[in-house]
């Protein structure tokens, strides 16, 4: 559902570009964040299903906020690591979702070698930080901001050698959407395998059965 919330809300963003402007925006963006939750969708279900089988139910607050930042780190990340691959690997002239190469003077560059191990790192340690066992709530957190700053860096990287103003916009905006998925995602452990997914100790309230109407 995230991942469907993800693809909605990026089209809607960029829409209004292509009533304005040249369009390029609008022809560029939609159809290459659909090829990036093509890439996800599967490989997000099986995760999804794994963490949700062994989390306890969370506070909506908590559990939204998370979402949206990891969803967030999600969008970013994989925004740069697309374009990375259509210079890498020259998607540019096998599909027709990239003829338009964000970034194209990133290719030899430091930032180019450095955004793999950097991403990599990154997407360790997030995971991490979700599946630890026995680790509590701070350390998670701490495990998540690591992850993100080595994230955030290794696109910076990519912006500070290539200032491409279209890959910019779209990095946002794939970040943006990304959030508002992770928002999606995250409110659904406030419900989290119900009342028996209560971690001790949580203010989280049991909700009281519905009394049938006489």
């Amino acid at each position: 559902m995230g991942m469907l919330v993800f693809l909605a809300a990026n089209f809607l963003l960029v829409l209004p570009s292509r009533y304005l402007g040249s369009g390029e925006l609008y022809g560029y963006l939609p159809p290459t964040l659909a090829y990036l939750g093509t890439l996800l969708i599967l490989p997000g279900m099986v995760l999804a299903a794994l963490l949700g089988a062994r989390t306890f139910r969370t506070q909506r607050t908590r559990g939204t906020r998370v979402g949206a930042g990891v969803g967030a780190l999600i969008g970013y990340s994989g925004f740069f690591g697309l374009a990375w691959l259509a210079i890498a690997l020259g998607l540019n002239r096998r599909d027709q979702a990239f003829r338009t190469v964000v970034f194209p003077d990133l290719g030899g560059s430091l930032a180019f070698y450095a955004f793999v191990p950097l991403t990599l790192l990154a997407m360790g340690l997030v995971i991490l930080a979700l599946y630890a066992r026995g680790a509590d709530f701070e350390r998670r957190r701490r495990l998540v901001y690591a992850g993100a700053a080595l994230a955030v860096l290794a696109g910076l990287g990519v912006v500070a050698t290539d200032p491409d103003p279209l890959g910019v916009v779209g990095a946002l905006i794939s970040t943006l959407s990304g959030a508002i998925g992770g928002y999606v995602s995250g409110s659904g452990y406030a419900r989290a395998g119900g009342d028996d997914m209560i971690p001790p100790g949580a203010e989280i309230q049991r909700r009281e059965p519905r009394r049938k109407p006489r």
